[in-house]
């Protein structure tokens, strides 16, 4: 019996994979594709997503093959200066493709001897007491003690969980292809900055040997975006838009995407969880739907391995449904928000003018930079401290760098009064004595996912506090 399988093997699947594998469970990735997607979605990861390859120890991988860019407000692609001091020692987006950060968490997860079946669907499952059984599309039945949907926007699991998926259907389609064009590059840039001074839903530029990545309006929702476009729908679209087809040939892939708008009314039915895009679906203003999933996978992994491992409080796995379906509503409100500012009629360029003048303000773009980012998330972990509910930034501790303490996956309680134990909780919790003053607080607790459930000084609210996140004492 596996302990966990996930159905779906994209960035979030492999992501969940690694963090339960990483702390000793038996894990599947069970993917319906013979090999990994070639269609590049993703071009990026945030800040939160980059701290969390920090603390594993995987983001030196993801710069070699990245390009780090300055970190600004580009909120419905309104561009504005960063605000002063942001809250992280990595203040920038990195350029990567989403091909790329896919294959480089299926190494991190190979490299932890994550089990993988690839030409296998899940086609219905069956739960009881005991487990799950995850049956195939080849007929075969596997036994695990949860089971995990990571498999999409039209996830499978969720529908045979019966889970409702509320939301705006698509009203507008775009097409997404890497092409060659004959037209010359200058000829090609300058009619891109043309069309976008009207149309910011195009889009075009090159991304390597003479490949040009185009993103266009398409002329109506297909009935099913799962089927390619044409080469000839392609041009179509483009000549539509921009009055020419670029002389568009020999794509190397052609996808499909809309605006689509859903979130799941519950992420868990028993030992059934969705995590990615299996329980929310946005459109890809502001590029934040595969950072969303490989930040719902960095969240639920500790706790579903605390589950299997038996020291997991009373309603610390449901925690994770809690605290991040509604970062997920506010991800939803963002992209709608940004759909309605990038519209082209007289009221949205009334509304996009309006917001331009409040990002002036440091406070508003601060706001926003911080919810595209990742770094505003706040969980309700109780009253008290400012950071409290807070993930906390990499600091230089006496021991090392924070990040770099916490790459075991565990707790961590960072005391700067010499005072304080972890007595009974070792096994879960590692204590780690600084003096420098760097946290400017005289000490913290940090749960797995780097975020602050605890700030004080005294043993005793401290040992209260430790059986909620880390159970009862060994």
């Amino acid at each position: 019996m596996f302990d966990v399988i996930m159905a779906g093997g994209g960035p979030t699947g492999f992501m969940l994979a690694a963090e339960l594998r990483m702390r000793g469970m038996r894990v599947l990735v069970v993917e319906r594709d013979t090999e990994p997607t070639k269609v590049v979605r993703g071009l990026g990861l945030h800040v939160r997503s980059i701290e969390i390859m920090d603390q594993r120890g995987l983001l030196d991988r993801f710069l070699e093959e990245g390009q780090r860019y300055p970190l600004g407000s580009m909120f419905a692609g309104i561009a504005k200066p960063p605000p002063e001091d942001l809250d992280t020692s990595h203040p920038y987006i990195l350029g990567i493709p989403q091909t790329s950060t896919e294959r480089l968490l299926i190494e991190h997860a190979e490299g932890l001897d994550v089990e993988v079946r690839r030409g296998r669907a899940l086609v219905d499952l069956e739960q009881d007491e005991e487990g799950v059984t995850a049956v195939l599309d080849d007929g075969s039945r596997l036994r695990s003690r949860y089971l995990v949907g990571c498999d999409g926007g039209r996830s499978t699991v969720r529908k045979l969980l019966g889970i409702d998926f509320p939301g705006e259907p698509a009203e507008s389609e775009w097409l997404l292809t890497e092409a060659r064009l004959t037209m010359p590059v200058e000829e090609v840039m300058a009619m891109v900055t043309r069309v976008r001074e009207t149309d910011l839903r195009f889009g075009a530029g090159p991304v390597r040997d003479g490949v040009f990545r185009i993103v266009v309006p398409a002329e109506r929702v297909a009935e099913d975006r799962s089927v390619p476009p044409t080469l000839e729908e392609l041009r179509e679209a483009l000549r539509a838009t921009t009055g020419t087809d670029f002389g568009v040939h020999s794509p190397q892939w052609m996808s499909r995407f809309g605006d689509a708008t859903r979130l799941a009314e519950r992420y868990r039915v028993g030992r059934v969880l969705l995590a990615g895009d299996a329980a929310h679906v946005h459109p890809p203003l502001g590029g934040q739907g595969l950072n969303l999933g490989i930040q719902d996978a960095f969240n639920l992994g500790w706790r579903l391995a605390a589950e299997l491992q038996g020291w997991a409080p009373e309603g610390l796995l449901d925690g994770y449904g809690s605290e991040r379906r509604p970062v997920a509503e506010t991800v939803l409100d963002s992209t709608r928000a940004q759909g309605v500012l990038m519209a082209q009629d007289a009221g949205s360029k009334a509304v996009r003018r309006l917001v331009s003048d409040l990002m002036d303000l440091e406070e508003a773009n601060r706001l926003l930079v911080e919810r595209i980012t990742a770094i505003g998330v706040r969980y309700d972990v109780g009253e008290g401290h400012d950071l409290l509910g807070r993930r906390l930034r990499d600091v230089e501790l006496e021991q090392g760098r924070l990040f770099e303490l916490m790459r075991g996956g565990r707790g961590l309680l960072v005391d700067g009064t010499g005072r304080l134990s972890v007595k009974g909780w070792q096994d879960r919790v590692d204590l780690v004595t600084d003096t420098t003053g760097a946290l400017d607080v005289p000490a913290v607790l940090l749960r797995p996912d780097g975020h602050v459930v605890w700030v004080g000084e005294d043993q005793e609210g401290l040992s209260a506090l430790l059986p909620r996140w880390f159970g009862a004492t060994a």
